[in-house]
């Protein structure tokens, strides 16, 4: 049987990852006020976020399954790993939007008020519970992690506490974050079951390309025929066109549910490809695994950066170097604040662990869940 994950297929899914995170930049960025022309590739912003969630519960199912068998060490990594940058955004975007504001008003179609919940609601991950949506500022994109957070903490639940108290305590906590983040959570299941279903690892070559050439045909047509609107008119004859507005970003789950399918049917494939065929992705995986580095900073700090960029030099809009010095000067603010926070979290994870630890040994819950 091949490994779960092989190194090949660990640099493509590096390579997905930070392509994802230029993808929802091109989107939030395809802004007319920054440039008059249509960006290219910039319809795939939400999309994106789908791949992000696969490849998240992905990744967590395989680090609890070799490296991190103990809630003191998933709960010291989990946590540095999120918050070495979230509280970092929340502090720059804050610092930004306030300056940007006076530069270039008129760019700023978000709010800059109730700073308190803002800020309490972004730190806390509550921004997109039950059925409320609090922007954090100019940083749209925050939304996601709030999901991805809380699908951490159940996951952590499930895994690492004992029989039913487990299951019983992550269902109380969906309960408590809502309706929102419950409908999106299949998806990022979707990444933890690729992981679990050994039998996937058994396909044959022949059946892994079938999956990755169908998979990507799936994506271009789903693409192409909006997809990802389709379910809506549906939604709101069954429940309402205000509660589907309530839902924000989970309005489209339906459609969210089929390209989840078509990423896990691609990941499934490019495992048992790469595991064989991978010679060129190790060729490159130096650069991959630096830019790589850099995504969740990029993914969670871009739109404060590039409003601000573009607050900053106030160019021309027909001019495409007026869009293209906004995102080089977005990309090096990115690299540095990258320096200074995800590529520092092991210093943060560093010193929470021996506390975690010494709680574990003060209410021992035992390691992860034995899977087959």
């Amino acid at each position: 049987m091949r490994a779960a994950m092989n190194r090949p297929f660990s640099v493509y899914l590096d390579l997905v990852r930070f392509s994802a995170a230029l993808l929802v930049y091109m989107w939030h960025s395809n802004q007319r006020f920054l440039t008059e022309s249509i960006l290219p590739a910039s319809n795939y912003g939400h999309s994106s976020v789908i791949v992000f969630f696969v490849l998240s519960g992905f990744v967590i199912a395989f680090i609890t399954d070799t490296k991190e068998s103990t809630l003191a060490d998933y709960s010291a990594s989990r946590i540095s790993r999120v918050f070495s940058v979230a509280i970092p955004a929340i502090v720059v975007t804050l610092l930004l939007d306030a300056v940007g504001r006076t530069l270039y008003p008129a760019i700023y179609h978000y709010p800059f008020d109730q700073f308190l919940t803002r800020v309490a609601g972004s730190v806390l991950m509550a921004n997109e519970v039950w059925l409320v949506s609090i922007t954090s500022f100019s940083n749209v994109p925050y939304w996601s992690i709030c999901y991805e957070w809380w699908y951490y903490v159940t996951f952590a639940l499930v895994m690492f506490f004992p029989g039913r108290k487990g299951l019983i305590a992550a269902a109380v906590t969906m309960a408590v974050i809502g309706p929102k983040l419950i409908l999106l959570a299949p998806v990022w299941w979707l990444g933890v079951l690729l992981y679990r279903w050994r039998a996937l690892q058994s396909l044959s070559l022949g059946s892994a390309w079938a999956l990755v050439v169908l998979s990507a045909a799936g994506i271009v047509v789903f693409h192409r025929f909006d997809t990802m609107s389709l379910g809506e008119p549906w939604l709101e004859a069954l429940i309402g066109p205000s509660l589907v507005y309530q839902l924000t970003f989970s309005k489209r789950f339906l459609a969210d549910y089929l390209l989840g399918i078509l990423v896990f049917a691609n990941f499934a494939g490019m495992r048992v490809i790469l595991a064989t065929q991978g010679g060129l992705l190790l060729a490159v995986a130096a650069p991959v695994r630096f830019f790589a580095n850099y995504t969740f900073t990029l993914y969670l700090l871009h739109q404060p950066l590039f409003l601000f960029w573009a607050a900053v030099l106030r160019g021309d809009p027909k001019a495409h170097a007026y869009w293209a010095a906004v995102t080089l000067l977005t990309m090096l603010s990115v690299g540095v604040l990258g320096h200074f926070t995800e590529n520092r979290r092991h210093v943060l994870r560093a010193w929470m662990l021996p506390m975690f630890r010494r709680w574990e040994k003060m209410a021992p819950l035992g390691g992860r869940r034995q899977t087959a």
